[in-house]
């Protein structure tokens, strides 16, 4: 059997004490930061009553042939999705099918 000084049975209980705080402290974080993600509201659509989309003239549904939001260089997101960010209109969606006059083609 081994011997065991005070010291030894202090020091252990340290570590575990350590232990158990600093993994209680990540699961707090790291459910803190989860939580605060589900916080954030997704993007609204674009109403065609904007200020800004007025001013740009944009329209849901392009009428000019081979010019929507889907092909223009300032729209981000996924490709194939119907409604993304664009660069023009922030914390809003687009439709991939609409049109405004500051369209750019994708280089």
């Amino acid at each position: 059997m081994k011997n065991t000084t005070i010291k030894e049975v202090a020091m252990e209980k340290s570590k575990r004490a350590f232990l158990k705080y600093a993994l209680g402290s990540v699961i707090i974080v790291g459910t803190g930061g989860l939580s605060s993600q589900k916080a954030v509201a997704s993007p609204a659509k674009i109403s065609l009553d904007d200020a800004q989309a007025k001013s740009l003239k944009y329209v849901h549904s392009s009428k000019i042939e081979g010019r929507n939001c889907a092909n223009c260089a300032l729209i981000q997101g996924s490709d194939g999705d119907e409604w993304r960010p664009c660069a023009i209109f922030p914390g809003k969606l687009v439709s991939a099918e609409g049109w405004c006059s500051a369209w750019v083609a994708k280089p």
